[in-house]
C-alpha cells in the first residue's frame, strides 16, 4: 500500500482484516508508522464495540508492516497506490514500481479523477494496471470500483474483483472514463438542484425538503454538497464536464463556482449553502409555507379526466368541480410543464391556475407551484387547505417539472446514459449508486418506478420549454420507453 493518508489507511485496514499481508509505505517520514498506530487503534475500538473478535484483531495487526522504501515491494502480488491526485507524480511512482516488482505483480490506483489509461501510459506492461477505487471511509463503505483501462487484461480484472471481495467489499467493474461510475452518476442529483435554485424557483432548504420527504433521499442535494465540501465537488464537476467534452447534461451552475471562489466550502468552513454552528449542526432556514388565510373549500379541476388529482384533492377535504365559476382556484398536475405553459396551452386563467406535483410520496409534503401574476389570495387559501389536511407545503415559482420531477428525471436519465455508453452493466450501475452514494434506489430502478414514458415526457417537455440541451433524453431511455421495456433491459 503506497500512501498512508485516510484512504491508504482504510485500504490497508480492510486488506488486513481480509486476511492479506500488508506492507504500508509513505514518502513522508514517520507517516506510515503513524498510520499503523491509527489502524491498530481503530481495530481496538471495533473490539471494544463487539464488532470484531479480539483474536481476529490481533491476527490482523500481525499482518501489517511498515515499509521503509518501495524496494520492500519486490515480492508483492499487488500494489495499490493512494497518493496525491497529480498525474506526473503517479506516473513516476508507477515507473519506479515497474523496475522493482515481479512481472506478475498487479498495479492499481485508487485515483478518483484521473484516467487509469493516463497513469498506465508511463508503463511498459499495461495489461496488469487497473483502478481500484474505494470510497471514504473505506471500512464503512462497501463499494469498490474495479476500473478497466483499454490495456487492462481480463485476468487482472478478475483478480482485483476477488481481492475486493476478500476485503469485504462489493466490486463493480467499470470502464475507464471521467468520474468512473459513482462520481459521474452523482452529478445529476446536485447539479439539477443548483439549476433550480439559480433560476429562482426555490431555496436550497426547499429543494432538500422535497427530495428527502417526497423522493426518499437521506440527504438533500445541498446538505450533501456542504458535507462533501464545495472545494471538492465543484472541481470534480468541472473535470467530468470537460472530460465528456462539455456535454450540457453534465454542466454545473455559476452558483456552484461562486461558493467555491468565495471560500464557502460547507461544513468545514461553517458556511456553504447553509450556515453551521460550532458543533457542525446546520442552521437551515424554514422550507415550508405559512399563511393565515382561510382554507379554500372549492377548487376547479383543470382537467376533468385527471382522476388521480381529483382523488387527492377530495382526500384533502376539497370540493372538486369540473365547472369553472370564474373565481375559484384552478388546480392541475402537469408532467414536465410549468403553469405558464399549461395555462397558455389550455387557455386557462393563469392568475387562478396552481399546480400540484403528484409524483413521488405525498404523505408528508406537497409542492404547490404558481405562474407569474397569480392571485395570492387564492394561492394562500389553497396552501391553508393543504395545511389543514396535515401536509407541509413547499410553494415554488414556475418551473417545468417542479423540483422533484426535474431532479428525479435527470438522475434517471444520467443512469440510462451511463448504460448507453457502457460505463458498467445496468445492474452494476444501480448497485454502485446505491452503495456508493446511499441513494434509496439506483437510477435505472428509479426510471422504472417513475415509468420510462413519464421520465421521457418530463425531459422532452423541459428541453422544449427551456431550449436547453441539458435535458436531452438518453437514447437508452428513449428506446426502452418506446418499446415498453425496463430501463434495466440490456442490448
Amino acid at each position: 500500500m503506497i500512501g498512508a493518508g485516510a484512504m491508504g489507511r482504510g485500504i490497508a485496514q480492510v486488506g488486513m482484516t481480509g486476511g492479506m499481508t500488508v506492507l504500508l509505505f509513505d514518502a513522508m517520514a514517520g507517516a506510515a508508522a503513524k498510520a499503523r498506530d491509527a489502524i491498530f487503534a481503530q481495530l481496538d475500538q471495533m473490539v471494544a464495540k463487539n464488532r470484531l473478535e479480539s483474536a481476529a484483531a490481533e491476527a490482523a495487526k500481525a499482518r501489517l508492516s511498515v515499509a521503509e522504501s518501495l524496494d520492500a515491494f519486490k515480492a508483492a502480488d499487488l500494489v495499490v497506490e493512494a497518493i496525491v491526485e497529480n498525474l506526473a507524480i503517479k506516473q513516476d511512482v508507477f515507473r519506479q514500481l515497474e523496475a522493482i516488482v515481479r512481472p506478475d505483480c498487479l498495479l492499481a490506483s485508487n485515483t478518483s479523477s484521473l484516467r487509469i489509461a493516463s497513469i498506465a501510459a508511463a508503463c511498459r506492461q499495461r495489461d496488469r494496471i487497473a483502478g481500484l477505487h474505494f470510497f471514504n471511509p473505506v471500512p464503512l463503505m462497501k463499494l469498490v470500483e474495479v476500473i478497466r483501462a483499454p490495456g487492462t487484461s481480463d485476468a487482472t480484472i478478475a483478480t482485483l474483483v476477488t481481492v475486493g471481495e476478500r476485503m469485504g467489499r462489493l466490486p463493480v467493474v467499470v470502464q475507464d472514463s471521467p468520474g468512473f461510475l459513482v462520481n459521474l452518476g452523482g452529478r445529476a442529483y446536485t447539479q439539477e438542484a443548483l439549476r433550480i435554485v439559480s433560476e429562482g424557483v426555490a431555496t436550497p432548504a426547499q429543494v432538500d425538503a422535497v427530495m428527502r420527504d417526497n423522493w426518499g433521499f437521506k440527504m438533500g442535494p445541498f446538505e450533501l454538497m456542504d458535507l462533501t465540501g464545495i472545494d471538492v465537488n465543484f472541481p470534480v464537476s468541472q473535470i467530468i464536464h470537460e472530460g465528456y467534452f462539455y456535454d450540457r447534461r453534465l454542466a454545473t451552475a455559476p452558483l456552484h463556482q461562486l461558493l467555491k471562489e468565495s471560500g464557502q466550502f460547507g461544513r468545514k468552513t461553517r458556511q456553504g449553502f447553509f450556515a453551521y454552528d460550532e458543533a457542525g449542526k446546520g442552521v437551515v432556514p424554514p422550507a415550508d409555507a405559512t399563511t393565515a388565510a382561510a382554507p379554500a373549500g372549492r377548487v376547479v379541476l383543470a382537467d376533468a379526466d385527471d382522476e388521480a388529482l381529483g382523488e387527492l384533492l377530495r382526500s384533502l377535504g376539497l370540493e372538486v368541480s369540473g365547472f369553472d365559476d370564474g373565481d375559484s382556484a384552478i388546480l392541475c398536475a402537469p408532467l414536465g410543464e410549468d403553469c405558464s405553459t399549461y395555462a397558455a396551452r389550455l387557455k386557462l386563467d393563469h392568475r387562478r391556475l396552481f399546480a400540484l406535483d403528484i409524483a413521488g410520496k405525498l404523505d408528508k409534503r406537497l409542492t404547490l407551484m404558481r405562474a407569474p401574476g397569480a392571485r395570492r389570495d387564492l394561492f394562500d387559501a389553497v396552501v391553508a387547505r393543504l395545511h389543514a389536511a396535515g401536509r407541509a407545503v413547499v410553494t415554488i415559482h414556475d418551473s417545468p417539472g417542479f423540483i422533484g420531477q426535474r431532479i428525479a428525471a435527470m438522475v434517471a436519465n444520467l443512469g440510462c446514459e451511463m448504460a448507453q455508453i457502457r460505463v458498467a452493466s445496468p445492474a452494476d450501475i444501480d448497485k454502485a449508486m446505491t452503495l456508493g452514494l446511499n441513494y434509496p434506489f439506483g437510477p435505472l430502478a428509479l426510471a422504472d418506478a417513475m415509468g420510462l414514458e413519464t421520465v421521457h415526457t418530463v425531459l422532452t417537455q423541459l428541453q422544449d420549454i427551456t431550449g436547453d440541451d441539458r435535458y436531452r433524453p438518453s437514447l437508452w431511455l428513449r428506446r426502452r420507453a418506446l418499446l415498453g421495456l425496463s430501463a434495466l433491459t440490456e442490448d
